[in-house]
């Protein structure tokens, strides 16, 4: 039986809205290994899961309170408690309200979806492993730590508080903890886990520098954090310092040069696992336009990450083809 590890991305996120409790439930009944939280904080100090820490590309926020963007036209979830967030409708992720962002997903505005917080989902997902005799982990990961501080929120503090009220303290514990903000993963690993008497397994997530993932506060101006030297050589031993894995962009594992009769892989896999590192590339979806040219289909787009570039494990947004490539 294979040891490589499907991860829930936001839930079976392919099928039902992103981050809704109704995927988390899905992504369980389909066996995920692992299943994702995006983690934010609000107004009241509650931690709530959703992919940013905005609320208009899932929520009918501009709606309900139109008065409550900020000066550059976002709805800042740290603007609002949690009763005023589960107030409002949430829906598939869009562009605009009547534009979708996988049209073929789930209808926006159908059912009835609401926000909820990291307790209410792990009390869920640990629910379901009870009744379901399961030992489906949680995956975590802190969305922009500097940004909260900056307002004044300790998240990371608050995140450790609740994973281990929840039992999850160790690093045999059914949880990886991942972040894109090394600066963050070192507080964490030197610090924070020593105060609390702590040890998660920690994952340095690598975007494109460009995406500006990770902000920087220098006498209140904001940097963009600089991801090039991750690409180094020497990086992987340096983040296997402080990370148990890394969780790049998936065409930084399979160059997207690559054809069909030339998979071009990249060193990084290798160093990492060099240096001990778990690889786990995100995302890969099935949607239209989602899967490279040099894949057939999206069963052999797994096929290649799993096997030929030998990721340990990968998020999906639809989790049982993950599943059923790997188990049957």
């Amino acid at each position: 039986m294979s040891t490589k590890i499907v991860i829930a991305h936001r839930g079976a996120c392919g099928y039902l809205p992103e981050h809704s409790m109704e995927a988390k439930a899905m992504a369980h009944a389909m066996n995920s290994d692992y299943i994702e939280q995006d983690v934010v904080m609000s107004k009241d100090d509650q931690l709530v899961v959703l992919h940013d820490h905005f609320l208009d590309g899932v929520t009918n926020v501009a709606d309900v309170f139109p008065q409550r963007a900020r000066d550059d036209g976002r709805f800042y979830v740290i603007d609002f408690t949690l009763s005023e967030m589960q107030s409002l409708q949430m829906t598939e992720a869009f562009i605009a309200p009547d534009q979708a962002i996988y049209p073929a997903r789930f209808p926006l505005w159908q059912s009835r979806f609401r926000v909820h917080t990291l307790a209410q989902e792990i009390e869920l997902i640990q629910g379901l492993n009870k009744s379901r005799n399961k030992k489906i982990g949680i995956y975590p990961e802190i969305k922009a730590p500097a940004f909260h501080r900056f307002e004044g929120k300790d998240i990371s503090v608050a995140l450790l508080k609740v994973l281990k009220k929840y039992g999850y303290q160790k690093q045999s514990d059914p949880i990886f903890l991942q972040c894109f903000d090394p600066n963050e993963l070192k507080r964490i690993k030197y610090k924070l886990f020593n105060l609390m008497d702590m040890q998660l397994r920690l994952v340095q997530l690598i975007p494109k520098t460009e995406w500006q993932e990770t902000c920087v506060y220098v006498d209140g101006k904001v940097i963009n954090y600089d991801y090039d030297w991750m690409f180094e050589n020497g990086a992987m031993q340096q983040i296997s310092n402080y990370a148990d894995a890394i969780g790049p962009w998936f065409p930084f594992i399979i160059d997207p040069g690559s054809t069909k009769h030339n998979l071009l892989l990249t060193q990084l896999t290798a160093q990492a696992h060099q240096h001990k590192l778990q690889v786990h590339p995100f995302t890969l979806r099935a949607d239209k336009g989602e899967v490279p040219d040099y894949a057939e289909s999206f069963e052999e787009l797994l096929t290649l990450f799993y096997f030929n570039a030998d990721v340990d494990g990968l998020f999906t947004d639809f989790p049982d083809v993950a599943v059923k490539l790997l188990r049957d």
